[in-house]
């Protein structure tokens, strides 16, 4: 039987329009680390050019963290690893790995989600926050290429191609 790879660094996908996203991007900053982890947005340029098997809407819809032996971890997974890389939340971690442990954690991300969710709901009525900014009807666009405009609805602009300047392919 075959060890796996040690993992030496993790890198941490997340969705740069989702306040909440961005405020736990910004703890994750500072804390202890016992494994460095890099953060990258989600479905971003650079999230495609390392990751380019990587199903990168998935990334936006739920949080993704890649080992540096290509281990990919998502959704209850992911925030046992990210807590696992963390000097002072390793024991946690641990805890939850656990079948037990593991109902928290998943639990923890559905309320992350609804959460997440009823921020979008809110944003789109106009009153409420969205990416950290007052959304108020203003067409959201993602990093994806999407976007939601209140006249026309949603579009897609492949990224890089808003300009009307695309590569052929």
């Amino acid at each position: 039987m075959n060890a796996l790879p040690p993992v030496r660094r993790l890198t941490v996908l997340y969705d740069a329009e989702c306040s909440l996203c961005a405020f736990l991007r910004d703890w994750l900053l500072r804390q202890p680390k016992l494994v460095p982890l890099e953060l990258v947005p989600a479905a971003s340029e650079e999230a495609r050019r390392r990751f380019p098997g990587l199903d990168h809407g998935a990334t936006l819809d739920e949080i993704t963290v890649v080992g540096d032996a290509g281990q990919v971890y998502q959704g209850p997974a992911a925030w046992v690893v990210t807590l696992w890389a963390l000097r002072e939340h390793r024991p946690l971690a641990h805890r939850l790995s656990t079948p037990s442990g593991a109902l928290l954690a998943k639990g923890a991300v559905l309320a992350a989600a609804k959460w997440r969710g009823a921020q979008w709901h809110r944003g789109q009525r106009g009153g409420g926050q969205w990416g950290g900014t007052q959304w108020g009807g203003r067409v959201y666009r993602r990093a994806d290429g999407w976007s939601y405009d209140p006249d026309s609805g949603w579009s897609y602009s492949a990224p890089g191609c808003a300009d009307g300047t695309c590569a052929p392919r």
